[in-house]
């Protein structure tokens, strides 16, 4: 990130190591917590630097049952008064299980069972919003939602005329089903491209965005941007096998895209994916 230009960043969303003994194939995800924040901190001031003064920075964290307080102390660490201050929280639900008003339960998502006397299933992560100023613009519309009762189109002044409500903090946006984890999610930690796009949209700064993962993973994040047809997007990785993952993700989206795209349709800008 040191390479990057100044203040040449429109958005960054990313997921670093939750330093909670991971399996990651190159990285010792067992570092002393004091130790942890104090390189979090580091690689954050850069990204403070890159980021456009209108920027975004979403952050995913999460903890465990035996060690909550993982993400609150990290997002203490990135908001004293020289870094970032926090202007959402948003709540990742990976699972979700409700009752009907005929009292059926229904439940969807995927989570990861605990088997244990004291905790229960965890089936959420947070996304922090970080911002310079904690009063940068965002689109809440364009990451909305329906509305369920239309006649509050008409009823309130403030809908503008538009179905589309804001969806509010809570997301749930579940894994693909998958076959074989080796195979299809062989990063210990990785979060689904619907996770990225959703900031994208949040954002609203459309395909022209200059996005950022310094954590690249096997390539959710530019996923993500190839479906929304970003322009620029830059990751970084240590692992060269994640990053192999992340092309070989990154082409078959490309692969997709142009399935998808019919006959009469105008081509597409060739987004550019300097990893």
């Amino acid at each position: 990130m040191r390479e990057l230009e100044s203040e040449s960043v429109d958005l960054v969303v990313t997921s670093p190591p939750y330093n909670l003994g991971l399996n990651y194939r190159s990285y010792a995800d067992d570092t002393p917590r004091d130790a942890f924040l104090e390189w979090c901190t580091s690689w954050s001031v850069e990204v403070l630097r890159i980021l456009r003064p209108t920027g975004s920075f979403f952050l995913n964290l999460g903890g465990s049952p035996s060690n909550p307080l993982l993400p609150h102390q990290l997002l203490l660490a990135l908001t004293h008064p020289d870094l970032f201050k926090l202007q959402n929280t948003f709540h990742w639900i990976k699972s979700i299980s409700l009752e009907t008003r005929d009292k059926k339960t229904i439940s969807a998502g995927h989570f990861k069972p605990i088997n244990s006397k004291r905790y229960v299933n965890d089936c959420h992560e947070f996304v922090f919003h970080l911002t310079k100023s904690g009063s940068t613009p965002i689109d809440r519309r364009s990451a909305g939602v329906p509305y369920a009762d239309k006649s509050n189109i008409k009823r309130w002044k403030h809908t503008g005329g538009s179905d589309r409500r804001c969806r509010g903090n809570t997301w749930f946006i579940p894994y693909d089903t998958i076959r074989s984890r080796k195979d299809q999610r062989p990063h210990p930690a990785s979060y689904p491209p619907a996770l990225v796009e959703q900031c994208i949209r949040l954002h609203g700064k459309g395909t022209s965005t200059v996005l950022l993962d310094p954590f690249l993973g096997i390539g959710s994040s530019a996923v993500a941007a190839k479906t929304m047809e970003i322009r620029t997007c830059i990751g970084f990785e240590v692992d060269e096998e994640y990053l192999k993952i992340a092309k070989e993700r990154i082409e078959t989206a490309k692969a997709k895209e142009s399935t998808d795209n019919t006959v009469d349709s105008p081509p597409l800008a060739d987004p550019e994916l300097p990893l």
